[in-house]
């Protein structure tokens, strides 16, 4: 009897005869692994799973305000009303001398856009519990995927050779170098002290020139716009801050002219003015390093685009930083990388396949004791079809790789190849039934994957959906374990599609007939 006239009663006989002698089914193996290898390639690395962080900053000033003032009639009333927007877990205000921030924080999976549009939405609608000269409402929104930086480079001078306000200046222009890579979302300095001038007003010399403060703070103004500094002058001390093509020198900041009635007074006759930096900023940034000394410093931070691969940007980075050694040492600069995560999500990825093919091989050796080494072999192949299809629908659902996924293939893996060995191992079993003795190998093939078609179709289903509760899981857990739901039911799909075509497939051309 013909194979193909054999009636079949499950998907698993429907696929084995119609894939038993398809010239394509060697074509489809080959294509399946292709898709695999790419989607490996292709696919962003990450050492954690992307979680979904909503929130943000609601930013109110009331110029003249004490924190008090602040407390009471901005930060107070805002979170009041931050309080009925559903979804909204934690509200934490921070009451300033002119400003108030409330800071707004919903549960871990609430729709960013749905958040921010409602945290916008109450706070437009409720303007008029702002006090009358309070500022409208800055809203931030948090952005978790460009906010949380993925490299760090922390720049300092052994030497002294650069001061600290060059130094700053030397990694501003390195920031904007290091933005223009792509996939690069944002670059920050911290811990950078700007260059400033320190101004001490001689009292004598405003006296002689009928001069005030006000008069000099006036005249600084117009010159330096929105100068915090000059607002925190205290008595005849002022600090300004350099500006690029106006205020670069002492020279520069020693000839600014004071507006006098008939005269030309230059700033230069009523006060000394030295170098300095923003001292009076607070972000002193020290590291450590193995000499055991202590070393100022400025760090330029760098955060990458949502699904974006790490690991590439990372790599791209360290290239430049090579490139300009050289100059960097000329200028007296040393750095150090203080944060690599793409190194980081590369060796966790790369620690994990190659325990994943310890499994691989470990699952090799005793299906070749228990099996034969043809069945094994057979079973074998099974394993990397299965990843390539999973990874690439990963692919496809923008998914990356990361620790979390890579799990999910270790856990599946035991449960991966129990479809292709119970179709190898009946099929092996018809080989030697005294009833097949009279039946070609198609035959075989088709009857023995048709027959266990229905209890290896509900076993996998079984499998498949004590998995899907674990996708409900809310807050941060779910959100983390999340890559453990979508993968491995796609991967037990796989496992029974695969059993069915390329199984009787291999076992045709493989396997021979006892006695």
């Amino acid at each position: 009897m013909d194979y193909k006239s054999i009636k079949v009663h499950n998907i698993g006989g429907l696929l084995s005869k119609t894939f038993l002698h398809n010239p394509l089914t060697p074509v489809i193996a080959v294509f399946i692994l292709i898709l695999g290898y790419m989607a490996l390639t292709f696919m962003p690395r990450e050492e954690n799973p992307q979680m979904i962080v909503s929130g943000g900053n609601i930013i109110v000033s009331l110029p003249g305000a004490t924190p008090q003032e602040v407390e009471n009639v901005i930060v107070k009333p805002i979170e009041r009303k931050m309080k009925e927007v559903l979804g909204v877990e934690h509200i934490q205000g921070i009451a300033r001398a002119d400003v108030g921030i409330v800071n707004v924080m919903f549960y871990i999976g609430e729709d960013k856009e749905q958040s921010n549009l409602k945290m916008y939405d109450k706070m437009m609608q409720n303007l008029d519990i702002l006090p009358r000269g309070a500022s409208q409402p800055l809203i931030k929104p948090l952005d978790i995927d460009t906010d949380i930086p993925i490299y760090s480079i922390a720049f300092y001078s052994k030497d002294n050779k650069i001061s600290q306000a060059n130094l700053y200046e030397k990694v501003k222009q390195l920031q904007q170098k290091f933005n223009s890579i792509e996939n690069i979302a944002q670059a920050n300095i911290i811990g950078g002290h700007k260059k400033q001038f320190n101004i001490i007003l001689d009292t004598n010399k405003l006296n002689r020139y009928n001069l005030t403060i006000n008069d000099v703070k006036q005249a600084l103004n117009a010159v330096v716009i929105n100068a915090p500094q000059l607002k925190k002058a205290r008595g005849n001390e002022i600090r300004i801050g350099s500006i690029k093509n106006v205020l670069q020198s002492i020279n520069d900041v020693q000839n600014i002219i004071i507006p006098t009635g008939n005269r030309i007074v230059y700033l230069k006759d009523i006060a000394t003015i030295s170098d300095g930096v923003d001292f009076q900023n607070y972000k002193n940034v020290e590291i450590n390093l193995k000499d055991k000394n202590l070393y100022p410093q400025v760090t330029l931070t760098l955060s990458k685009l949502k699904g974006s691969n790490a690991v590439v940007i990372a790599d791209e980075v360290t290239k430049r930083l090579s490139q300009m050694r050289s100059e960097f040492e000329k200028e007296g600069i040393n750095y150090t990388i203080t944060r690599n995560d793409g190194e980081r999500a590369n060796d966790a990825v790369n620690e994990l396949m190659f325990h994943l093919l310890i499994s691989v091989v470990i699952i090799i050796l005793l299906l070749i004791f228990v099996l034969g080494w043809k069945e094994a072999m057979i079973v074998t192949f099974t394993i990397p079809a299965i990843f390539a299809i999973t990874l690439f629908v990963a692919y496809l659902g923008d998914q990356t790789i990361n620790r979390i996924t890579l799990f999910a293939f270790l856990l599946s893996l035991g449960l991966l190849v129990d479809d292709a060995i119970v179709v190898v191992e009946n099929i092996h079993r018809h080989f030697h039934k005294e009833d097949s003795k009279n039946k070609t190998n198609e035959e075989i093939m088709v009857e023995a994957t048709d027959e266990i078609g229905a209890s290896t179709n509900i076993a996998t289903i079984a499998i498949i959906l004590t998995m899907v509760p674990m996708a409900f899981v809310g807050q941060m857990m779910g959100q983390f374990m999340r890559p453990i739901p979508l993968n491995v039911p796609v991967a037990m799909a796989a496992s029974l599609i695969i059993a069915y075509i390329f199984t009787p497939y291999f076992a045709n051309k493989i396997l021979k007939r006892g006695k």
